[in-house]
């Protein structure tokens, strides 16, 4: 019996959870703007995976009452995500050797990026080109045809961080759209 009458008390006195849940929202739809604004950061910024974090950004506001996004809207955005993370390693890659470029060019461009990580976006630009130029070198090629080829690989590279920015870009958008009438 007096199980019974504490819990009609509780189920009579809501406020305390509606509270709760009011906190939970706004913790999931400020954690959920965080993750795309550091997804749009993460295009430019190559520590970070740029759309992937947009992308669960806006998984995590699906999660709170601020948005429903349906499932179609999730598998066609994920497909589109994929794509383009897989993309952006792709098209500087396919880029060289479409324009000429050597393995040995491939090779130092890939090492240039790796090795400029270390010193952000501006290391990763000038190791690709540097990389892809002392590889070309390496490869017998002449010094002019050389530069050629690392600006080739330059435009390429971003040609992949454009395509990242627009993905990340329209994510943003949605999020904004979704939540504008709470602002």
């Amino acid at each position: 019996m007096f199980r019974l009458i504490i819990l009609n008390y509780i189920c009579s006195r809501r406020k305390p959870l509606t509270i709760i849940i009011k906190i939970m929202d706004t913790f999931l739809i400020v954690f959920a703007g965080f993750l795309v604004i550091a997804g749009v950061v993460g295009c430019i910024f190559p520590k970070l995976p740029g759309t992937p974090l947009c992308y669960f950004g806006i998984i995590i506001l699906h999660y709170s009452s601020a948005a429903q996004f349906s499932t179609p809207f999730f598998i066609r955005w994920g497909l589109i995500v994929i794509s383009v993370q897989g993309l952006d390693y792709l098209i500087p890659t396919w880029g060289k050797r479409k324009f000429g470029g050597s393995k040995l060019g491939v090779w130092g461009s890939l090492m240039g990026m790796l090795a400029g990580m270390y010193f952000e976006t501006w290391g990763i630009i000038l190791g690709a080109i540097l990389g892809a130029f002392v590889g070309e070198l390496v490869a017998g090629k002449e010094s002019n045809k050389a530069i050629h080829q690392a600006f080739s690989s330059f435009v390429f590279f971003i040609l992949g961080t454009i395509s990242q920015l627009m993905v990340a870009g329209i994510l943003l958008y949605y999020y904004i759209d979704e939540i504008k009438y709470l602002l």
